[in-house]
């Protein structure tokens, strides 16, 4: 685990006082008695089907979220041509996956024929792995792609960060002073697109829904009065608490739905420090990492990260991100 920055005493210096090489069991002897740590609780849907088109062609079809219509999903496909409307796509030998209509921003909405959706996902359904891991998946994965305190499924992907820890871990934290908060987002495909033009601004954000508890609210403010900080574990997590958040860093409960783009000079109103892995050249999570660094000290964490062999991705390391000062967002490009 790379520790990033310090809480300005000096403590997980390197010589720079900016770097420090520590394991993942470290962790709960960096958080300080006082301050709230926050879990993003979405368990991973086996929402990825392999089927055939009736030429015999392969096909494969990726559930997004259910649609507003009873009985439909959103979803992506590929081949394209395989997913146009009236067509459908065998999973099974009496299911298959018939194309509704397209949606403006490419996706598909579909339905099942002759299966119910929560019997395709149990049945035909597989744990949709990141697009870099080319294999299927197998028997480990399916532990080690959910987080030991995943609760209710809604992703298509892991919140990452959250693999770290076991249970003996997050158990130590509320004996040692940091109560342990929850909440959920909906992690989905557009956090693997990449930023493909010059312009970050442009770049589209596929829509996430969340869900803030009313009890995660009052931690948040009983942390902030007693002068803590909140962690976040995953970029999910940061994703939600500051789209709930007012200019004032008040937090909504309830539910909503965000495309909140976070890149350096963002101004952070909730959290303070971050658990994270190492990402993918040219994300939007990366982007989200340089809000708290800035672009300089996170080009010279990687650098020292790939020096010392860190493992990168999902299945990587863990980094941690301590901000200089508390609502300090470099504003460096």
């Amino acid at each position: 685990m790379l520790v990033v920055g310090n809480a300005g005493n000096g403590e997980w210096g390197m010589g720079n006082g900016s770097l420090a090489d520590r394991t993942f069991s470290d962790l709960p002897s960096l958080i300080p008695a006082g301050d709230l740590l926050v879990l993003n609780t979405t368990r991973v849907r086996h929402a990825r089907f392999i089927g055939q088109r009736p030429s015999g062609a392969p096909a494969e079809v990726l559930l997004i979220h259910p649609s507003s219509t009873p009985g439909e999903w959103v979803a992506l496909g590929k081949p394209g041509s395989a997913m146009k409307p009236g067509q459908r796509i065998r999973i099974g030998p009496e299911a298959e996956i018939e194309t509704v209509g397209v949606l403006e921003d490419g996706n598909r909405v579909v339905r099942f024929i002759g299966v119910s959706a929560e019997a395709a996902i149990s049945v035909y359904g597989r744990l949709p792995l990141p697009p870099y891991i080319t294999r299927d998946p197998d028997a480990d994965d399916e532990d080690r792609y959910q987080t030991v305190y995943a609760e209710r499924e809604g992703s298509v992907a892991a919140p990452t960060a959250g693999l770290h820890f076991t249970p003996a871990l997050l158990d130590t934290l509320p004996a040692r002073g940091v109560p342990v908060a929850r909440l959920e987002l909906e992690v989905g495909p557009g956090t693997f697109k990449p930023v493909e033009g010059e312009d970050i601004t442009a770049h589209p954000m596929h829509p996430e829904c969340y869900f803030i508890p009313e009890d995660l609210v009052h931690a948040v403010a009983d942390t902030r009065a007693r002068g803590g900080s909140v962690w976040a574990v995953g970029t999910t997590v940061v994703r939600a608490l500051e789209a709930a958040a007012d200019a004032t860093g008040q937090l909504m409960a309830g539910p909503g739905e965000t495309r909140l783009m976070i890149t350096p000079g963002y101004p952070l109103r909730v959290v303070d420090r971050l658990i994270t892995n190492f990402h993918l050249p040219r994300s939007t999570l990366l982007m989200l990492v340089s809000a708290f660094t800035g672009v300089p000290a996170l080009h010279a964490a990687y650098a020292h990260a790939i020096a010392q062999r860190y493992r990168f991705y999902s299945y990587g390391d863990a980094m941690v991100v301590m901000r200089s000062e508390k609502g300090d967002a470099s504003s460096e490009k």
